[in-house]
């Protein structure tokens, strides 16, 4: 025990002295807040419209007008020539195109149904499908209107309606940030424990320094839990900063169990830890260790889970995410933070975590070989 605490002092000696990593334990976390938690969001909150009106009806103008007043549309052109509306909508200079056709009010008096068309730049496909569902919001909204006209006009004592009323648990209002910051969170705590550990010790290679290690009689066990200690520490620092930044920035609430929040975070870095202390084990340069944990980096964040659900995976991607540390510890953040989950409700993310920190330290202890 001596040994490693010996080992941990000179592991923080060593950072202090190191001024690029000593700035980015703060900066990063920082930035990654201010940055990523207002930017990254899937909301659409304006969409431009091109409308072409040949019916030119008093149904018609209510219709544009209900676009008009929606806070997701803006009729941003008007055209009657359809090839300057699709030209419109190829050099993405509106969203989405509405053709109302001659006719269109007159089939309305009469009871028939009415046509329109609607084109939408899809390129952007949940921009398109977001799209796509509030165009069908107004043009539902519009069609209980005329029904209700047509009801009020025939003197019917009872209109037959079905009125629905949408309560959201866990974030009532839709504010997406309160989605996003536990999944930067993670995005921050991987960053500094999965790229600074492993620079640090393919750093030491390239210095020459590991060598006064490898000829003392220091354990490879030891020699790995030095390495991790002290980024653990770091990494649960950045995280009670990025919780209370996200407090005083964008009142994010809290309703879980600090120290469970924090037991999760101790778990899901000791298992980052251990991948990179495994990946510098076989890399002999700072750049191939970039290299490689970038990719391991990228795969790990884009199948987690933070920007597409995990039940819309192919079901492979979904069985990769049981060896991917960062998809547990995202599910575990939102459930702690949002719902207030305990220990029992996220018991499941907490054993799989451990499992592949144990797994992941494994096989670091085991590929560092003392070459002295």
């Amino acid at each position: 025990m001596r040994t490693i605490l010996f080992l941990i002092r000179k592991e923080f000696l060593q950072i202090s002295r190191n001024k690029f990593i000593s700035k980015a334990i703060f900066a990063v976390p920082l930035i990654q807040l201010l940055v990523l938690v207002p930017a990254v969001t899937f909301e659409v909150k304006h969409i431009d419209l091109c409308v072409m009106d040949f019916d030119m009806s008093a149904e018609s103008r209510d219709l544009i007008g209900r676009f008009e007043g929606s806070p997701f549309f803006g009729v941003k052109y008007t055209t009657w020539s359809e090839d300057e509306a699709e030209s419109l909508l190829y050099s993405g200079k509106c969203n989405a195109v509405i053709n109302i056709p001659s006719g269109f009010g007159r089939d309305l008096a009469r009871g028939n149904p009415a046509k329109l068309f609607a084109g939408i730049d899809a390129i952007n496909a949940m921009k398109g499908q977001l799209a796509w569902a509030y165009l069908n919001g107004v043009i539902s909204n519009f069609n209980e209107s005329i029904i209700s006209s047509g009801m009020q006009q025939a003197k019917a004592s009872v209109i037959p309606r079905t009125e629905v009323r949408n309560r959201y648990w866990y974030n009532e209002m839709l504010n997406y940030k309160y989605y996003m910051l536990p999944g930067i969170l993670v995005i921050l705590v991987t960053a500094i424990g999965f790229m600074l550990a492993g620079l640090n010790l393919v750093r030491e290679k390239e210095i020459g320094t590991i060598e006064q290690i490898n000829v003392t009689p220091v354990r490879k066990s030891q020699f790995i839990i030095a390495k991790m200690v002290p980024f653990l520490i770091i990494g649960l620092a950045d995280l009670a900063l990025g919780l209370t930044l996200g407090k005083i920035l964008f009142n994010i609430p809290f309703e879980g169990s600090l120290l469970l929040l924090f037991l999760g975070a101790a778990i899901f870095l000791v298992a980052v830890l251990g991948l990179a202390l495994f990946i510098s084990a076989f890399s002999s340069t700072q750049q191939q260790y970039m290299f490689v944990a970038f990719f391991f980096m990228i795969v790990f964040i884009l199948m987690s889970g933070i920007f597409t659900p995990f039940e819309s995976m192919p079901l492979w991607a979904q069985k990769f995410d049981l060896i991917n540390p960062v998809a547990h510890l995202i599910k575990f953040n939102r459930m702690v933070m949002l719902k207030g989950s305990g220990i029992g409700d996220v018991s499941k993310e907490l054993l799989l975590l451990s499992a592949i920190a144990i797994l992941f330290t494994t096989f670091a202890v085991r590929r560092y070989r003392k070459t002295a």
